[in-house]
């Protein structure tokens, strides 16, 4: 009999999970703590898996000259690609209008988050550098540990040989990361299904079909924005379809139930280096994508931010939208892999352009279902431009 398959399993915990959530509400919000402790295993993986691999693949290969270049290739498809996002989700927005007809109701304030402090230039640089790696690393920073992992791996490949038991104790770390990796994705099945069952056991299927217009808008602009933006890029970078889907299926499934970047992460970048992406190019692109190529979420922000303007009769014209939009792509930067950190941007973005930040409550109560799609959409996203990145370089993938 065939070995049934992670996938296959995932999708078996999904479909328990709804069941679960539905018939037996009472005890499926009693299940959040498996997939809290699913969750906490992932994070635990994070910080020394990217130390590991990126240090090595920089020093262990030799790739240190190489780095200033991929950088600069990652940074520029990020910026392509995420203001494509951004761009596609406001037309389509302004195209569909979800939002209208939508009541704002005025007391709803109360339960709205508080808005973010403003985010700038200068905060988005100045955070990007640790001021201790033990911190970053406690804190699951991501772009702070893959800042000083660059740099500790440039250090060690300048000074060679004496570098070498740190280098191989680096490599050696990476490998025991993704065989722990392993290991604790045989949880990963009763983890996605535990988050799928609390969140219909909290708000029932009326969460499945509460501001209907809102979510198959979103899914649609997500799904065009998958085929038709995402799909271009395969075909121009000559990715193999087929090796790439089935290197990227379970990491984004996992992203989906979980709604979570982090959780997906460790597997997302062993998946991408068996599919024959170089380490180096792993373990910088990926992690970076984190803070820099949420395409999902930018999407999201956009076609979110002009929803709650339409639902309150807000009229905006096209150099107002515009200049929210380039608001939204430097906010949007350095936004954590972790679940509703979008909502913390969006809440911001409220109220910097004077839009009621009552709608804000009213998105609250699908977010769930939108927080899935939009996190799974950065992952694939991620993985693509880990794959695009190696193309770049000469390097045959698939």
């Amino acid at each position: 009999m065939k070995r049934i398959s992670l996938t296959v399993w995932i999708f078996i915990g999904m479909a328990a999970g709804v069941a679960c959530g539905v018939f037996a509400p009472s005890t499926a919000k009693q299940l959040g703590i498996l997939s809290t402790i699913f969750l906490r295993l992932i994070r635990s993986i994070i910080a020394p898996l990217l130390f590991g691999t990126l240090v090595y693949g920089i020093a262990g290969g030799g790739e240190v000259k190489h780095m200033g270049r991929i950088g600069g290739k990652a940074i520029l498809y990020f910026e392509i690609v995420t203001t494509v996002a951004l761009f596609l989700g406001l037309g389509i927005v302004n195209l569909v209008r979800p939002g209208e007809g939508v009541p704002i109701a005025r007391s709803a304030a109360e339960v709205a988050a508080p808005a973010a402090p403003p985010t700038t230039l200068t905060s988005v640089v100045e955070h990007t550098f640790p001021t201790s790696i033990i911190d970053s690393m406690a804190r699951n920073d991501v772009l702070q540990v893959v800042v000083f992992a660059f740099l500790f791996g440039a250090a060690c490949a300048a000074i060679g040989a004496k570098a070498q038991p740190v280098v191989s104790f680096c490599g050696a770390l990476a490998e025991v990361m993704f065989r722990y990796t392993k290991y604790v994705m045989y949880a990963a099945p009763f983890g996605v299904g535990a988050a799928i069952a609390v969140t219909v056991g909290s708000k029932g299927l009326a969460v499945l079909f509460g501001l209907g217009k809102l979510i198959l808008t979103m899914y649609a602009a997500l799904a065009i924005f998958v085929i038709l933006v995402l799909g271009a890029v395969i075909a121009i970078a000559r990715v193999p379809l087929r090796s790439f889907y089935a290197a990227v299926r379970e990491p984004f499934l996992i992203a989906f139930s979980t709604a979570s970047s982090e959780a997906a992460l460790p597997l997302a970048m062993e998946n991408m280096e068996q599919f024959g992406v170089p380490k180096h190019i792993v373990g910088f692109v990926i992690p970076t994508g984190y803070s820099f190529n949420l395409d999902g979420t930018t999407l999201y922000l956009s076609l979110a931010s002009m929803f709650v303007a339409q639902a309150a009769g807000v009229h905006m014209n096209f150099g107002d939208q515009l200049i929210m939009m380039l608001t939204l792509m430097l906010t949007s930067k350095g936004v954590a892999g972790v679940p509703r950190a979008a909502l913390v941007i969006l809440s911001g973005t409220l109220a910097a352009f004077h839009l009621p930040v009552e709608g804000f409550s009213i998105l609250l109560g699908v977010d769930a279902l939108l927080d899935m799609a939009r996190t799974s959409v950065n992952v694939l996203g991620n993985c693509l431009a880990a794959a695009v990145v190696a193309r770049w370089e000469g390097y045959k993938v698939g």
